[in-house]
C-alpha cells in the first residue's frame, strides 16, 4: 500500500512492501528527484537493506556450524511492512521476524522503519530513521544500509528520465581526496585494494565512464555529507549521515539516468574472507534487549532550470 507525506513545500510517497520511498516532489516547480525504478537499468528506488549489505561469499554465512543461504542486501526490501503510525510529517513501518525469516537468518528481530519532513535553511529534508531491537535473549548480528537512487541528469520528469550523467558532479563535504575500493563486479566482493579520488574544492565531475568498473565504497568515516550537483556547481541533493562507510553506484557500463549515494552500517563480504558470522567485517552487535539506531537525512534543493 502506498502511503503520503506532505508539507507545503515536498509530497512524499512510500510503499509499506520494504518500507520503500518511491517519490519526493517538490510541489512549487513539481518537479521529481528520485528514480522511478525502470528494470532496463534498476528496477527499485530507495530499498533499506537488512539484515545484510551487499552480497556474502558464495551466496551464504556460517552461524553455529551451520550454513545459511543468503540473497545480496538481505531480505526485508523484499516483505510487506507494518504501518505503526502517521502524521501529515511523520511515518513508522515495522516487521518482525517470522517463521520464514528464521530459517534463513536465525535471530528474532523488530525493524522499525520511519520517515520525517524536516525544513532546513535553503532545502526540504526527508529524514530516515532505523530502530533494530533485539527482543531475544541472546546477542544479534545484523547489517542495516540505504540504496536511495536519484535521477541524473536531473530533468525533474520521471518518464523523460533519459540522457548521460557526464558533467554533472558528486560532492563529498570537508576533504580533499576520497579513498575507496571496489568489488568484483562477477560476485560482488569487496575488493583488497586503495584507490584515491582526487577532488577540487570537495568535487569530483562525473565523466561518461565514471561508473563502468565498479561500486565506489569508501570507509573510515570520511565524510559525513555527499551530494548531487550540476554542471555549474548548483546542489540537487545532499545525502548527511554518521555511517561508517557508503558507497556510490550507477549500473555499470549502462550508463543508467540516476545515481545511488548509500550510508552503510555493514558490507559486503571480502574476496578472501573466510570467517563466520561473527567475523564479518562491520557486522553490527546488539546484546539482548537492546536498540540500535541509525538512518540518515535527504536533504533536497528548490532547482530550476
Amino acid at each position: 500500500m502506498r502511503y503520503f507525506l506532505e508539507n507545503n513545500r515536498i509530497k512524499v510517497e512510500i510503499d509499506s512492501f520494504g518500507a520503500e520511498i518511491k517519490s519526493v516532489i517538490n510541489k512549487n516547480n513539481m518537479r521529481e528527484y528520485m528514480w522511478y525504478g525502470n528494470p532496463k537499468y534498476w528496477g527499485r528506488t530507495s530499498p533499506v537493506l537488512f539484515p545484510f549489505v551487499g552480497s556474502l561469499k558464495e551466496k551464504k554465512y556460517r552461524w553455529k556450524g551451520k550454513e545459511y543461504a543468503m540473497g545480496q542486501h538481505g531480505f526485508a526490501r523484499d516483505m510487506e511492512f507494518e504501518l505503526m503510525s502517521q502524521a501529515d510529517d511523520e511515518i513508522w513501518f515495522q516487521l518482525k521476524a517470522n517463521e520464514d525469516t528464521l530459517k534463513k537468518y536465525p535471530f528474532d528481530f523488530t525493524l522499525k522503519i520511519g520517515y520525517k519532513l524536516e525544513a532546513g535553511e535553503e532545502t526540504d529534508d526527508v529524514k530516515v530513521m532505523w530502530k533494530v531491537y533485539n527482543p531475544a535473549e541472546e546477542v544479534m548480528y545484523f547489517s542495516i544500509g540505504a540504496h536511495p537512487a536519484f535521477l541524473c541528469p536531473f530533468h525533474g520528469f520521471r518518464k523523460d528520465a533519459a540522457g548521460c550523467k557526464e558533467g554533472y558532479q558528486l560532492y563529498f563535504e570537508g576533504v580533499d581526496v576520497i579513498h575507496h575500493h571496489g568489488n568484483d563486479v562477477a560476485t560482488g566482493l569487496a575488493l583488497r585494494e586503495d584507490l584515491e579520488m582526487p577532488l577540487e574544492n570537495g568535487y569530483v565531475t562525473i565523466t561518461s565512464d565514471f561508473f563502468d568498473r565498479c561500486t565506489y565504497m569508501i570507509e573510515g568515516k570520511q565524510t559525513g555529507c555527499v551530494g548531487i550537483a550540476d554542471e555549474e556547481g548548483k546542489h540537487i541533493v545532499d545525502v548527511c549521515f554518521d555511517a561508517p562507510l557508503f558507497a556510490i553506484w550507477s549500473p555499470e557500463k549502462k550508463n543508467a539516468p540516476f545515481l545511488c549515494i548509500e550510508p552503510w552500517y555493514g558490507r559486503c563480504d571480502a574476496v578472501d574472507f573466510e570467517g563466520d558470522l561473527i567475523q564479518r567485517e562491520y557486522t553490527n552487535v546488539l546484546a539482548a534487549g537492546e536498540t540500535f539506531e541509525g538512518g540518515y537525512v535527504m536533504k533536497f534543493y528548490e532547482y530550476y532550470y
